[in-house]
């Protein structure tokens, strides 16, 4: 083969692997935001916006539509905000340790940044919630298009596609993966289409492109006008799973996707929509679904259901990645969690969570009856988390890039009232229903900070009574012990004091094994650690070592592997004759001052309820040994 035929080759599979990303893109990535379509513009004339879908408001609408995917998505998120990638993986985590310093820990401004970062990533929870719930229940709602008499069909149809969409989590999405993709590319296609037909009807829409039909429309209807920004915004309801689900795919295929495929797609619809709105305004109720012929609406309802399952699983999926770097970097408690497999990093099943969501889908569905009346509850958590990913990349702009103040201040501060405006526009509808994804992501917070600030007690208690190394090498080397054959592996902190199981075992058993190895497992602010850096070893004695297992918050600790590799710095290791010794803490609340009492009693039963992390470690649980710890807080 020539030169030049291997380049070309070269080149070929390059681009091949390019689109497979992209395409994979379509179905991880834009499942949410792509299937907007279905409630975004229905709820900017639903019942109580007062707005008749004349041609007026139509335009003005669609202006202030296609303008929003323009600044918010492609300028803010597609082109900015994805640019702050911590070792390749995105999100508000990530955002929020990469402007954050442990220098400044117990400075205001590190609080503020840690405090605002920790609610935005709460408010997920909230939005995988309300996502399931509002995406299904749009999709299904199509069958009212056709007849009357499925009216009543309509919630039990949504909560039994629900039940078997949670109950299919514990299998991993490995498989149905590789079919997101072309699945909503086939989603994009056929609204484009729909769109289109209607477009050549109507090409008037396109002048919504002018971004002063948006300003007369908010100038006209003045706080009716600003009100209906609330619903505008559902337009953008999956922009900040762009950025959070940047590790799966990188920065390329995600653009490429939006650029090539789904803004174009989206705008098209959207164009469609308000086309079909100018002809027949009584159609405003459900303009999708109104735009298709009669004989398409079952299988539109069928390939609407399917990308509303995508984008379900999008959002699931991330609450379960947040799940694991949170409880990584011990902002929560720790959870029980299973792996698709053995090398899929980040590719976790998390029981509890996927409970929570589901009765609280459910409930929502129950609650709400309709899409038109959940809209309120949809954009207030992602409008909340938008404007605090605004606030913690100014500090990026500034740390990360260098930028001056200056210049950063003014591009922070414009968008910074984009998303104030919609937020705004959201808060208003508290009442309606906005207040369910605030007071999810308020509990969320004060958990983790009650789980925080508990741990944190209880290492200084359990610091206080360890023995100190040195004090430890000293009693060795003063007394003659039994030492059985054998090694015996004790999880420890990176401090010179000795783990608590230790000292006690030592305490009640008076004897050591042959060999003591320490064994600390530290997860760093980043997503990943390579093989190569993983273990370090020091030698306190011969028989008596320290080694630091180094894990990034995607990663899966596995202690027996890191044992493996410290074989390489002289560590000598046999499997068969090494025993794993846990500290198991159990709390006893004292005082009574109510509030301080209230919330340790709240951490002593979150980790009185914590599952032991033996299986997240992936030690064999026959050489398990648990030491229990008794401390008062």
């Amino acid at each position: 083969m020539s030169d030049a035929e291997s380049e070309r080759s070269r080149h070929s599979v390059t681009t091949a692997g390019a689109v497979a990303l992209a395409v994979g893109a379509l179905g991880v990535v834009y499942g949410d935001i792509g299937t907007s379509p279905l409630y975004a513009l229905k709820s900017c004339f639903g019942r109580g916006t007062g707005i008749e879908p004349n041609s007026a408001n139509v335009l003005g609408i669609l202006s202030l539509i296609v303008w929003s995917l323009i600044l918010e998505i492609s300028v803010k998120y597609i082109l900015l905000v994805m640019r702050a990638d911590l070792s390749g993986e995105g999100g508000i985590l990530a955002l929020m340790n990469l402007v954050t310093s442990r220098r400044e820990t117990g400075t205001w401004l590190h609080w503020l940044l840690f405090t605002l970062g920790l609610f935005g990533a709460a408010l997920l929870y909230g939005d995988g919630m309300i996502t399931p719930a509002m995406s299904v229940l749009s999709a299904i709602e199509g069958l009212k298009e056709t007849t009357d008499k499925l009216d009543a069909y309509v919630v039990p149809i949504t909560i039994a596609i629900l039940v078997v969409l949670f109950a299919f989590q514990s299998r991993g999405t490995g498989v149905v993966g590789r079919l997101f993709g072309p699945v909503m590319f086939l989603w994009f296609l056929v609204i484009s289409v729909m769109g289109i037909c209607w477009i050549v009807r109507e090409p008037s829409v396109l002048a919504a492109f002018d971004p002063r039909y948006g300003y007369t429309f908010l100038t006209t209807h003045r706080a009716a006008g600003f009100l209906i920004l609330g619903s505008v915004f559902l337009v953008m309801t999956g922009g900040e799973a762009l950025y959070a689900d940047l590790g799966h795919f990188g920065v390329r295929p995600i653009r490429r996707a939006w650029f090539a495929v789904v803004f174009p797609s989206l705008l098209l619809n959207y164009f469609g929509q308000g086309a079909l709105l100018i002809n027949h305004p009584e159609a405003a109720s459900h303009p999708f679904f109104a735009m298709a012929p009669g004989w398409a609406i079952y299988p539109l309802v069928v390939l609407a259901t399917m990308a509303a399952v995508i984008a379900s699983q999008a959002i699931i999926s991330g609450a379960f990645s947040l799940t694991y770097q949170a409880v990584a970097l011990g902002y929560l408690p720790f959870v029980s969690v299973k792996h698709y497999a053995e090398d899929a990093e980040g590719k976790v099943y998390v029981p509890f969570i996927n409970s929570l969501l589901m009765v609280a889908t459910i409930a929502l569905v129950l609650a709400f009856q309709s899409s038109d009346a959940m809209a309120a509850a949809y954009g207030v958590a992602v409008s909340t988390t938008m404007i605090i990913t605004t606030m913690l990349f100014y500090f990026f702009m500034v740390r990360r890039w260098r930028m001056h103040w200056l210049l950063a201040a003014p591009i922070a501060l414009f968008f910074f009232v984009l998303d104030a405006s919609f937020l705004t526009a959201n808060l208003i509808k508290v009442e309606e229903g906005g207040w369910f994804p605030l007071v999810v992501g308020a509990a969320g917070f004060t958990l983790s900070m009650i789980w925080m600030n508990g741990i944190t007690a209880v290492r200084k208690a359990l610091g206080e009574r360890s023995m100190t190394e040195a004090a430890f090498m000293t009693f060795v080397d003063n007394y003659d012990l039994p030492r059985p054959p054998g090694t015996a592996v004790y999880m420890a902190s990176r401090s010179a004091s000795l783990p608590r199981a230790l000292s006690q075992n030592l305490q009640f058993n008076n004897a050591l094994h042959e060999q003591i190895i320490l064994l600390t497992v530290d997860f760093e602010e980043v997503p990943r650690i390579p093989a190569r850096e993983r273990v370090s070893v020091r030698f306190l004695r011969p028989d008596v070592i320290r080694v630091v297992a180094r894990y990034g918050y995607m990663q899966n600790p596995n202690l027996p592997a890191a044992l493996k590799l410290a074989e390489e710095l002289g560590v000598s290791v046999d499997p068969e004759t090494t025993n794993y010794y846990f500290a198991s803490t159990t709390v006893v609340v004292f005082g009574h001052e109510y509030w301080g009492k209230w919330r340790r009693s709240i951490f002593a039963f979150l980790l009185r309820n914590s599952p032991r992390r033996y299986g997240d470690f992936r030690v064999p649980l026959e050489r398990v040994f648990t030491i229990v710890l008794r401390v008062r807080i």
